[in-house]
């Protein structure tokens, strides 16, 4: 009874120190804001999270550890005090909340890792449950500060949250919030994508929040919404922001009956907005697209937000609304549901279950007489569906048989769909008179890739596996649809090992037994026939044992199919976070990014003019079944410039966070573009997160910038995986973060070449392997001083070395030397 009395005083102490910051909006009857390990209040947003000692009557634990870090380096990843302390629970440990009020409660958990004497909570591996649901299993934080947000219905008196810790391991939390959701915010029932329909049970279920987005419009912090959310900017989620604009009327914005409240989304959401980048043409067609990273196995609650800021008067904007390639709304009118210019409305839609680690959101226009093309969206809301397990955590996903009858569902309707383009685009070539002229080009373009002759329907045969554009010989040619259908099980979704810009990747079987990858074009991509005829006539002019061999094609039927060697260990980036592969070794990691240094050194160098790859990263590395890497996906690649020129004049393209920002500002692209992306990779390898997450502090979220700041302070050490902590050799590090450093300049000019990259790379290996009598820990220098005895005279290369020239050349780039020579001198060689 004494406990349950403290629990109750708790509840009002809260309750009024929180008072003065909602002068408006909703006031949650529950409302438990704890600041773990710490022993005074903290004030954030206008909130007062309570000592760690004033709760402790709501936690069971087996041992109080109270953890403290150190304020300096705190200060340097998040603006929070909340991250300064933390509670680190050594075993099974239970907070219990008394719940005052049932319904739909937010559960916030913040979680910042730093080391406190013997706990080192990067390293920590745990769970996190309820009474009913699973929120977090096999969870760790290696080094972000990351806020972990649920939803639940609570419909007993008591709330209990579970936090339990791997064998040998240990959990930690450094904030906590359970506070009341006002019941309006979740309804029961949605709207289904596939088939169209209604969706009811969602008050039963608990939800993840997975991305909050603010359109058009800047971040939106907790102390100005009045249930305390953040909603983040969208351009980075953007797939082609070219295709985008803001627009900006908060002032407008009006909640009226029947439409949202300030609850909903505050004005700043509503008051701002994407809209397509029309450019006063009239006769604009196109999708505006966003692409949002999520985990397979779970259907999404998708939501929505949409305020006509943009109109002059009503029945003025009429626009469609995909997930994916389903139109969930067409022929969009706001005006048929609120009757008001900027009235604040909203919409959920409850998505099949994701068999795809990609969920694309688009708006585009219904164009009728009279209306201008114009579609328009103002904030979203992704969140996560508990699984019929009860659990949110992707280590419990489930893909039932039901989500495979939804990929059939949705296939059909892209091949209904390309074939009604393909038929409008004849139609439309016959109106122009110019059908016979497309004839001539498409006839120009399709000819065989082979060079060995032979007849275009003929089957592939097995191919070279060689270095020198001699294997080309043995590319087959055309391949018949019949064949693909029968390589892929007749495009089994189960088959299924990958999606990209251009389509689905679908595993595959040769009737002679060969594996194959099947890249099978989809006719909504932002990537089409261009992309499609690049791939073919790049992998046709070129071989080599770090390039992805292209075995065939196939155009029938109005496909666009790319058939290549099958590569085991899928991508580079499935290895380094996201998928819970186990995680490689330094010399792994430093092999794979050699071996793909060299396939982009060949090339920029190995054919008569360079090719650009202008799409490099972690996702177009593929590894064998020996984890041999080899660069993929040319359908973005574009040969250089000519001898006189220094670059090529074109529209740019790429994956955010890889571009290079010299080519994004002056639309010149070089070589040192694909070097640019090159240094992020080495970044991301060496991290092992995200190029971008927009779930981190605002100073972390951009992986490039990040890392350059440590690396500049010299504490590139403190960044890295933390499966790697220990494992590297700090000269071999150094050499490594050196070599990203100057592939990230901002100016080409000063970016290394491929050949360079390649030689610092190869040397970083060698520090990372070499075997040296004494301190195993001595600097680069130092152990330059070993080896150099044995370098001496470089033969064909006609360059002599002094070991006190090579010394010092060491710690640059070398890039006059030969590799294969320099390191055939080294004393530890087997790295190679």
């Amino acid at each position: 009874m004494m406990g349950y009395r403290k629990a109750e005083l708790f509840t009002w102490v809260v309750s009024f120190l929180c008072l003065s910051c909602l002068s408006s909006g909703f006031n949650p009857v529950d409302n438990y804001l704890i600041d773990c390990g710490s022993s005074t209040n903290t004030s954030v947003d206008s909130r007062v999270f309570i000592a760690d000692n004033l709760a402790s009557n709501l936690l069971s634990t087996p041992q109080d550890v109270l953890a403290k870090s150190n304020l300096t380096s705190i200060t340097l990843f998040s603006d929070s005090p909340l991250y300064q302390t933390a509670r680190v629970f050594t075993g099974s440990s239970k907070y219990t909340f008394s719940i005052h009020q049932s319904g739909r409660h937010w559960i916030r958990l913040y979680f910042y890792p730093f080391v406190y004497k013997s706990y080192n909570m990067s390293v920590a591996n745990f769970a996190v449950s309820t009474q009913d649901h699973v929120l977090l299993s096999n969870f760790r934080v290696t080094s972000a500060a990351v806020v972990k947000e649920f939803s639940l219905n609570v419909t007993s008196n008591d709330l209990v949250i579970t936090f339990t810790p791997s064998a040998n391991s240990i959990a930690f939390l450094n904030a906590i919030e359970v506070v009341s959701v006002p019941d309006a915010l979740i309804s029961d029932d949605a709207h289904t994508i596939s088939p169209a329909g209604d969706f009811q049970g969602l008050l039963s279920m608990a939800l993840e929040t997975v991305w909050r987005v603010n359109m058009g419009g800047p971040t939106v912090t907790p102390n100005n919404d009045t249930l305390w959310r953040t909603w983040i900017p969208d351009q980075r989620f953007l797939v082609q922001p070219n295709a985008a604009t803001n627009a900006s009327n908060i002032a407008a914005v009006k909640y009226v009956k029947g439409g949202a409240t300030q609850d909903t989304a505050p004005p700043t959401v509503y008051g701002t907005a994407t809209e397509m980048n029309s450019a006063n043409n009239p006769n604009s067609n196109f999708n505006v697209s966003w692409e949002f990273d999520v985990d397979v196995g779970f259907e999404y609650l998708v939501r929505f937000h949409f305020c006509d800021i943009v109109s002059a008067s009503l029945n003025e904007l009429y626009f469609n609304v995909y997930i994916d390639p389903w139109i969930v709304v067409r022929e969009l009118d706001l005006s048929t549901y609120v009757n008001e210019l900027a009235a604040a409305y909203y919409m959920d839609y409850v998505t099949v279950t994701a068999v795809s680690n990609k969920l694309r959101i688009s708006i585009g226009p219904y164009t009728i007489k009279g209306t201008y093309p114009n579609a328009i969206l103002n904030g979203l809301e992704i969140m996560k569906l508990n699984n019929s397990k009860g659990s949110l955590s992707a280590a419990d996903a489930v893909i039932n048989s039901s989500s495979k009858k939804n990929v059939g569902v949705m296939v059909g309707t892209i091949i209904g769909a390309f074939i009604a383009l393909v038929l409008a685009g004849i139609l439309f070539m016959l109106f122009r008179k110019r059908r016979r002229l497309a004839r001539q080009r498409l006839s120009k373009t399709w000819i065989p890739i082979s060079t060995n002759g032979g007849n275009s329907q003929s089957m592939v045969s097995k191919y070279s596996n060689g270095t020198t554009l001699s294997a080309i010989s043995n590319i087959g040619y055309r391949i018949p649809f019949a064949a693909v259908q029968e390589a892929t099980n007749n495009f089994d979704e189960s088959w299924v090992i990958g999606i990209g810009g251009f389509g689905k990747v679908y595993k595959g079987v040769l009737s002679d037994g060969t594996k194959v990858a099947v890249k099978r074009g989809n006719p909504r991509s932002q990537q089409g026939l261009a992309e499609f005829q690049t791939e073919i006539e790049m992998l046709s002019q070129f071989r080599h044992r770090h390039l992805v061999s292209l075995i065939g094609y196939c155009d029938e039927k109005n496909e666009m199919i790319l058939i290549y060697e099958y590569m085991e260990n899928g991508t580079l980036k499935s290895h380094l976070y996201g998928s819970g592969l186990p995680s490689m070794s330094w010399k792994e990691r430093l092999e794979i990014c050699i071996g793909s240094a060299r396939g982009l050194h060949y090339l920029h160098t190995g054919y008569a003019k360079a090719v650009i790859h202008r799409d490099v990263k972690s996702a177009n590395i593929l590894l064998d079944e020996n984890l041999m890497a080899k660069v993929a996906d040319f359908g973005l690649s574009k040969t250089g410039p000519e001898i006189d020129q220094t670059h090529v004049s074109t529209a740019v393209k790429g994956s955010f966070g890889y571009l290079d920002p010299e080519y994004f500002r002056r639309q010149q692209l070089t070589e040192k573009s694909d070097v640019y992306s090159f240094g992020v990779v080495l970044f991301e390898v060496l991290c092992a997160r995200p190029v971008i997450d927009p779930s981190l502090p605002r100073e972390m979220v951009n992986l490039a910038e990040w890392a350059m700041k440590w690396q500049k302070r010299g504490q590139l050490d403190q960044i890295i995986d933390s499966s790697l902590v220990g494992k590297i050799r700090p000269d071999s590090l150094r050499k490594f973060g050196e070599t990203a450093e100057k592939c990230l300049a901002d100016f080409g000019v000063d970016r290394p070449s491929m050949g360079d990259v390649l030689w610092n790379l190869e040397y970083a290996l060698q520090l990372q392997e070499a075997v040296i009598d004494g301190d195993p820990e001595e600097n680069s220098t130092n152990l330059i001083g070993e080896l150099s005895p044995q370098v001496n005279n470089f033969g064909d290369s006609n360059t002599s070395i002094s070991a006190t020239q090579f010394e010092v050349s060491a710690v640059d780039d070398l890039s006059g030397v030969s590799m294969s020579k320099v390191f055939s001198q080294l004393v530890k060689s087997e790295g190679r």
